[in-house]
């Protein structure tokens, strides 16, 4: 049996195998570099195994830990703060997993503490997570009866909640996180939140050992250890929302629902020489669109649009099983009732600024190179660009809005989906 941690920081991938069954000795796991994409690192990333790959279609995880050439798990760590739409930055990694049958944990502070100059006062206050993050994660584990589940990275938030700036670890430039005694990097070992994290990890693993990976797969959700975490990420939801409906919250606020003919009779002006929209917009009669009034970026937005697919659009395990069309429009976005169409105004992002992320990401792209041309270890690279085209080239934003968009639209110009 070789069990293998794909990591994207070693001490990381090391203080999981050091918490858990696998640093049974009789296990030895080897550790390989995870490499995120072919846009961040032609020389290595096409060298990755193909299985691993197919997790890594959205976005790279932290961690991936398989046994012989399955996967078994995924990891996704931040300490960043979680309002708004932030917590969903990394939404289209752990769906990415999950989408391919493999449990996907999240680590998240609580809360962590940040400093502001509102009006030229200075504010320290907890930044705590937005609790719709539970429910999105939830609604992946009912779509693919897979886990999804998020752990708290330890902060003094439970303790020190009233004031921050009597936090240990704000004191200490922390923002009030709680880091491990041996790998001074890592949540602290020791609390509560990670001691369940390595339980969930030695359960998923016992499964697998004693079932098959795959086969074990989808008996998951079942075993307690599992299902307890999945009843406290309820628990969190409500606790938190603390009366709040599901669209109450961001990024949903950003979101309106309307007749797709609204929708289509805006394109239409794209409907030339012949050319009609196809089936797939006309195929549902209703639009969900998420309006982003900013500067054209990537996150937290192609994320919070993955989040918005689970919560509100998807029925099925794939984008094409929607209860409705998801169109990510970039602007001030309003409903001309009269005409029954879109007016979309914007002096912050244009369909340019879109074509030319892709198009930086084509200079990655290999492909018009003659066989003469290619360096020996430009020949691997070359033959994976064959298969995927420049699918890996490309920026992960870029990646993340047209895998979950039916169409994007900006105020001088659309892409749209036909089927």
């Amino acid at each position: 049996m070789n069990i293998t941690v794909w990591h994207s920081t070693e001490e990381f991938a090391e203080y999981i195998v050091a918490n858990t069954v696998l640093s049974n000795a009789k296990y030895s796991p080897m550790y390989k570099k995870l490499y995120e994409s072919d846009a961040n690192n032609g020389k290595n990333f096409h060298a990755i195994p193909d299985h691993i790959k197919q997790i890594l279609y959205l976005d790279a995880p932290d961690i991936i830990v398989e046994i012989d050439s399955e996967p078994i798990f995924s990891i996704e760590i931040s300490q960043e703060a979680g309002t708004g739409h932030n917590a969903f930055q990394r939404f289209a990694r752990l769906a990415a997993s999950v989408e391919n049958g493999v449990p996907a944990l999240y680590i998240y502070p609580e809360a962590t503490i940040i400093t502001r100059t509102p009006k030229g006062d200075l504010a320290i206050k907890w930044d705590r997570i937005n609790p719709l993050i539970f429910y999105a994660l939830d609604q992946v584990m009912n779509i693919h009866s897979i886990p999804a589940l998020l752990f708290y990275f330890p902060t003094d938030y439970p303790r020190y909640k009233d004031d921050p700036t009597d936090s240990p670890n704000y004191k200490n430039h922390n923002k009030g996180t709680k880091k491990d005694l041996i790998f001074p990097s890592c949540p602290d070992s020791r609390d509560p939140q990670m001691q369940d994290l390595f339980k969930c990890i030695d359960k998923i693993f016992s499964e697998a050992i004693s079932k098959g990976v795959i086969q074990s797969r989808y008996g998951l959700l079942a075993i307690p250890e599992i299902r307890n975490r999945r009843s406290f990420m309820t628990s969190e939801f409500h606790t938190k929302a603390a009366g709040r409906k599901v669209g109450e919250m961001s990024p949903l606020t950003a979101v309106k629902t309307m007749s797709t003919n609204c929708l289509l009779n805006y394109l239409k002006k794209y409907e030339k020489g012949g050319y009609s929209i196809g089936g797939l917009l006309r195929s549902r009669p209703e639009t969900l669109i998420y309006c982003v009034d900013a500067a054209f970026r990537g996150d937290p937005y192609p994320g919070a649009l993955a989040a918005i697919d689970y919560i509100s659009a998807r029925s099925g395990k794939t984008f094409e099983e929607r209860e409705f069309n998801l169109v990510l429009a970039w602007g001030n976005l309003s409903v001309d009732l009269v005409k029954n169409t879109l007016k979309l105004k914007s002096d912050k992002a244009t369909i340019v600024d879109f074509v030319k992320k892709i198009q930086i990401s084509e200079d990655k792209n290999i492909l018009s190179k003659s066989y003469s041309e290619l360096k020996p270890g430009e020949v691997p690279r070359y033959y994976m660009q064959v298969r995927y085209g420049s699918m890996f080239s490309k920026s992960k934003d870029v990646r993340v809005i047209s895998y979950f968009a039916d169409a994007i639209l900006f105020p001088d110009g659309a892409l749209w989906r036909d089927g």
